[in-house]
């Protein structure tokens, strides 16, 4: 006769197996969603993402001219809408009409968005705050109180300071880049003068952003910058950053290979998500040889991941990527 011990050995074993198996499906995950201008690539002008909490907040960053405004039916709910910095390719000066139309290395971004732009249409759109850093949440706020909305939605955020929204914090750090508003967005002769002069309004330096989600997960949002000694002291010692989304389009922002001394030997995550590479990347999905992409991928020491639009990719709390990888990672 088989021993109680031995009958219930067993026993145990599957059901400790069984609820190891639960926790790992239920492992709560950040959602990242690129939102570019074709479907399934990673193109020219491709800077959007959306960035889901586990508890369900949804954080649009740097809508730029690949989001259609705030119908595009990619969207769904957005609940903050974060902004590096004015750069018409960033605030959205412009968009696309739809997704897939001109080409990735040309998308068509006819739509005119001036002078509210396509950051506070979407904002104001959705009811969503807008959280920035330096003298951009004055400017901000008066663009959503021209659409009718809340002025006081647009919330400032400081260098070393946090904001933290539903249990995600939010807190900007610095970037190395210009930040000039174009006399475009700027009403009556101040903005034809400074158009006229071949000059652009001050409204603060540009920020990059550190988001802590409430899985534990940190992210680093580069915006454009160079290399900086925050990203060593900031994002990395001071706020642990296991994901960082980069970019890598050189000439404006770094280029390859500085990027990927910024991953390797400044901020060391686990992963990374290329982004504002200014080229089309990608064919069919698959990466171009050649591409400044493909470059950074292979001076990089961590897995790089691609935004491919629409295509989601999760990450658990270390930022190793749990779903949507495959194909996606080199």
């Amino acid at each position: 006769m088989l021993s109680l011990r031995r009958l219930i050995a067993p026993l145990i074993i599957v059901v400790t197996l069984l609820g190891f198996s639960s926790a790992i499906a239920t492992t709560p995950t950040v959602q990242i969603t690129p939102l570019g201008s074709h479907d399934g690539e990673f193109c020219a002008r491709d800077r959007a993402l959306i960035l889901e909490d586990p508890n369900g907040l949804r954080i649009l960053y740097d809508a730029g001219r690949t989001v259609a405004g705030a119908a595009d039916p990619r969207l769904g709910n957005i609940d903050v809408v974060l902004l590096s910095h004015v750069h018409g390719d960033h605030l959205g000066d412009r968009r696309i009409a739809a997704v897939n139309e001109g080409t990735c290395a040309q998308p068509q971004t006819n739509i005119t968005t001036i002078p509210q732009s396509n950051s506070v249409d979407i904002a104001v759109g959705k009811g969503a705050r807008m959280v920035v850093g330096s003298e951009m949440a004055s400017f901000l706020s008066s663009k959503v109180a021209s659409l009718g909305g809340d002025p006081e939605s647009v919330q400032l955020v400081r260098f070393g300071a946090s904001r933290v929204i539903d249990d995600v914090s939010i807190t900007t750090v610095p970037a190395v880049h210009s930040n000039g508003l174009s006399g475009d967005f700027i009403a009556g002769e101040l903005g034809e003068s400074l158009n006229a002069a071949g000059l652009t309004a001050y409204v603060g330096p540009p920020t990059g952003y550190v988001i802590t989600f409430s899985n534990g997960l940190v992210v680093y949002l580069s915006g454009d910058t160079g290399v900086t000694a925050e990203q060593e002291t900031v994002v990395r010692n001071q706020y642990g950053a296991e994901l960082v989304v980069m970019n890598i389009g050189d000439t404006f922002t770094t280029g390859p290979q500085e990027a990927a001394y910024v991953i390797n030997e400044l901020i060391r995550p686990n992963a990374v998500i290329a982004s504002h590479a200014n080229e089309a990347a990608t064919a069919d999905g698959v990466l171009l040889p050649g591409t400044k992409t493909a470059m950074f991928i292979d001076a990089t020491a961590v897995p790089v991941y691609l935004p491919l639009s629409g295509r989601t990719l999760s990450f658990d709390a270390d930022g190793t990527c749990t779903a949507g990888c495959l194909g996606e990672s080199l």
